[in-house]
């Protein structure tokens, strides 16, 4: 059963389950040869566009890069910079997975390009079973581009 945290009527649950359907087939791209967690993520862009990312692993780990960001990187890197949701889903392969929330780094991110109060954060374990978040929820008291204004 969906938990969408009482913002139900802002997003049509069909769409949200396609967006959690378009991650699931992304996280099957997932390049994972060190630790084998495997991430997909579906990204909304405002115009109804969408951009999808799986997790990239590299030997040295620190360059590996997260389903999240590949998203963003993707759209931005096609001039896309407004957002309105992202389905992130996280698990081993053949396990059914918790709730995979953004590191970090991949909030950060979304903060640059996002409005905390609007932009949608939706966990899932299944198409039906997710959890909404908005931005601000995940990210408090976060630091933005409007904090670097001269």
């Amino acid at each position: 059963m969906p938990s969408d945290q009482g913002r139900k009527g802002r997003f049509d649950v069909t769409e949200i389950t396609e967006l959690i359907r378009l991650a699931y087939e992304a996280q099957k791209r997932a390049y994972t040869p060190y630790s084998g967690f495997q991430t997909g993520a579906a990204l909304e862009t405002a115009d109804g566009r969408i951009f999808t990312g799986c997790n990239i692993e590299n030997a040295a780990y620190t360059p590996t890069n997260c389903a999240e960001r590949t998203a963003f990187f993707k759209a931005v890197s096609e001039g896309v910079t407004s957002f309105t949701r992202i389905a992130v889903v996280g698990n081993y392969p053949g396990k059914k997975g918790d709730y995979c929330a953004p590191c970090g780094v991949c909030r950060q991110v979304m903060r640059e390009f996002c409005d905390p109060e609007r932009f949608q954060v939706i966990l899932a374990r299944g198409p039906e079973d997710y959890r909404s978040f908005l931005l601000k929820e995940l990210l408090p008291a976060s630091f933005g581009p409007a904090d670097l204004e001269r």
